[in-house]
């Protein structure tokens, strides 16, 4: 390992997206740049709020400089916020004026705001960072990584020093050098795009580190106030790349090469020894059930800690946090975490006693209430005089059950009875089967079956749809898992997943891989949408239960068309509307305003819906309904006139906010359908 001879400052960055798992790459990254001696920070956030950060801090140097008699970082918080808004009741806040110094003070807080506002900092004298790397996801998130792309040009002292890796990178490397003018990574220098997996050599020329295999850096994720909800997990990878070549896949542009056996347990201690017991273990493998070595990661899986029916026991955090701090492992995040595990200590503190004393420490004598103010020897300092009170309140409990989750999915084409042997001693909950066509069916099913034999019972598995299906195959393939969940007595949590490409292809007019807006040569806009309603209400995913699936998705084929066809507002609030033309409904209508609103009901809406279908002539009917799956009801008076079809759209312009709007009609017969307990308990019962 060839040790950096000048210690260089590498910010790390995440585009802020909503994201469930934490940045792999970034994580191993991390780890190379602080093993050979570098600075490394993580950032996921407003990059505008990061930068006025890094200059509150440079002005709370100055300040200490100035007049080193009064604790200013207690007032940092005031600094940032005078910095960001340009307010004088932060000025205020910060009483200058107690200073005999006070216009020397005044002067560098102005010099430091004008420092943001007028753009000093974006000059490359000014520039604080060596290294910038910039992690990508989907193409879909191209305007959020392209525009954070370009802020990161004004935070790095080169720009060919600002390296761009990822999913996103790795599919439209060219597309996004034209985008943002950087040029694709050369070998040995840390800029540039990058494609694929990092190797050997492709962050320092002389460098032989494998990065790709090093463990993953924890620690940076305390750095920010992002929450991942996949947490508290080991992540790895026990294979790389795959045997397919699925179209619609960017496995084959990431990780191309098929490796089939990849180290675990090794690293698991790493992570267990620096970080902490992670209670989860999960695996980001794109094909494991075609390694060789099957058995093999299986068995450490087990040695791990991972076999079927394990418990994780939660260690004492904050003494873990405290630790780190002590040892200087990554200042900047666990400063973040203890000050957070501090104050959920005080807050379950229920002794009068114990609770006043924590009160003296963590707010009056440390100032640890408030992270602007926690610095690492006052938090060093309250923990000492607190510990008793943490040991005594650390419960570690009887211990949860873990779990082990393949999250990329099972190829169904590979299951044998004896891999799901093997997937059965270990704690994997749920298995995830990809079952994207009808094509597989037949192998889909077996594996399921073969899964249930080994003694597994809860899978919970990915439905692809909006590529070259038809809108029939997902009702099939849900309908499917319904039946197998009743035969087998096991549950199937179904996650239909709509195709977005990841690439422009000949056959494309634009580039909806930029966006979420592609329609499969089956569907259009209104299926989609009337699906995504449904998988609203549904929250994502439908379960078993037979009555739960039909009421969601129709009993059959004919009532899944009569749902593509629904209003979106009537798809959300089902209940509601059909209630408009029931018995009850229409009577409380009657009590409550005066006169029904059976107009507005599911069964009105279908009425209308079958007597255009039925009476106009075949060429104007296609009209209309191209016109409705175009899902866009604006200036629809312009381009029909028959009444009946003005009818039957007036159904589909009828939005939600017609539902909470005061005062409207629907408005205040929806806060009755409310009242009854009895709606409550059947939506209860469907949920």
């Amino acid at each position: 390992m060839t040790r950096q001879k000048k210690k260089r400052k590498v910010l790390l960055i995440e585009p802020n997206y909503a994201n469930k798992f934490p940045p792999v790459g970034l994580m191993k990254i991390s780890t190379y740049y602080k093993m050979v001696g570098d600075e490394v920070v993580f950032y996921k956030g407003d990059l505008k709020q990061f930068v006025i950060e890094r200059i509150a801090d440079k002005c709370i140097n100055a300040f200490s400089q100035i007049d080193s008699s009064v604790e200013w970082y207690l007032k940092k918080e005031f600094v940032i916020q005078f910095i960001r808004t340009k307010r004088k009741e932060y000025i205020d806040k910060l009483e200058l004026e107690s200073s005999e110094l006070s216009i020397l003070l005044y002067s560098k807080l102005i010099e430091y705001k004008d420092y943001y506002w007028k753009g000093i900092w974006k000059h490359p004298r000014e520039r604080e960072w060596d290294v910038v790397c910039v992690t990508t996801l989907f193409t879909f998130y191209w305007d959020i990584t392209v525009e954070t792309v370009e802020f990161a040009k004004f935070l790095v002292k080169k720009n060919s020093n600002l390296m761009v890796g990822g999913v996103l990178a790795s599919i439209q490397p060219h597309e996004l050098s034209i985008a943002t003018g950087l040029k694709l990574h050369k070998h040995g220098k840390p800029g540039g795009i990058h494609v694929g997996i990092l190797r050997p050599g492709d962050l320092d020329l002389d460098n032989t580190i494998p990065i790709d295999e090093l463990e993953l850096d924890y620690s940076i994720l305390d750095e920010i106030d992002y929450q991942y909800p996949m947490s508290n997990a080991y992540y790895r990878y026990t294979t790389r790349g795959c045997i397919r070549n699925c179209a619609f896949c960017a496995v084959k542009t990431l990780e191309p090469i098929y490796q089939d056996y990849i180290p675990l347990k090794i690293r698991i201690d790493n992570v267990r020894k620096k970080y902490g017991e992670q209670k989860d273990l999960l695996l980001m493998d794109n094909n494991v059930l075609a390694s060789n070595h099957f058995d093999k990661i299986i068995q450490e899986i087990k040695d791990c800690g991972f076999a079927k029916g394990e418990k994780f026991v939660q260690p004492d955090l904050l003494r873990l946090s405290i630790n780190n701090l002590q040892k200087g492992v990554n200042d900047r995040a666990y400063v973040r975490k203890s000050q957070r595990l501090l104050m959920e200590l005080y807050n379950k503190l229920k002794n009068r006693e114990e609770s006043y004393l924590a009160y003296k420490i963590l707010f009056q004598k440390y100032h640890i209430n408030k992270l602007h103010s926690a610095t690492k020897e006052n938090i060093l300092a309250a923990y000492d005089e607190l510990k008793d009170v943490g040991k005594k309140y650390y419960q570690p409990g009887k211990g949860k059950l873990r779990f082990v989750d393949f999250n990329q999915g099972l190829d169904a084409r590979l299951f044998t009875p004896e891999k799901a042997r093997l997937l059965g001693q270990i704690a994997i909950r749920p298995v995830r089967i990809a079952f994207d066509n009808l094509h597989t069916k037949v192998e889909y099913c077996e594996a399921i079956r073969m899964c249930k034999d080994a003694g597994i019972k809860d899978f919970s598995n990915y439905l692809l749809y909006n590529y070259k299906d038809h809108p029939d195959s997902l009702y099939e393939r849900l309908r499917i898992n319904v039946d197998l969940c009743d035969t087998l007595g096991i549950s199937i949590y179904s996650f239909p997943m709509k195709f977005h490409p990841i690439r422009k292809n000949d056959e494309m007019k634009e580039d909806f891989s930029h966006n979420r807006d592609y329609i499969g040569e089956y569907w259009n806009r209104k299926y989609i949408r009337a699906v995504q309603a449904i998988l609203n209400s549904t929250k994502g995913k439908i379960g078993r239960g037979t009555s739960f699936f039909e009421k969601a998705f129709g009993k059959d084929i004919n009532e899944y068309h009569q749902l593509l066809e629904m209003p979106e507002t009537m798809i959300i609030y089902r209940f509601f509307f059909e209630w408009l033309g029931l018995e009850r409904g229409i009577e409380t209508a009657k009590r409550v305003l005066g006169y029904s609103l059976e107009h507005f009901s599911v069964y009105s809406w279908w009425t209308c819906f079958k007597k255009c279908e039925n009476i106009l002539p075949s060429n104007e009917w296609e009209e209309v309904k191209e016109y409705i799956h175009q899902n866009n009801f604006e200036n629809d008076n312009e381009r029909f006139c028959n009444p009946l079809v003005l009818e039957l759209l007036s159904f589909y312009k009828n939005d939600r906010k017609s539902l909470i709007e005061s005062n409207t009609e629907l408005y205040l017969m929806k806060k009755e359908y409310d009242k009854d307990p009895a709606h409550a308990n059947k939506r209860y019962k469907h949920k």
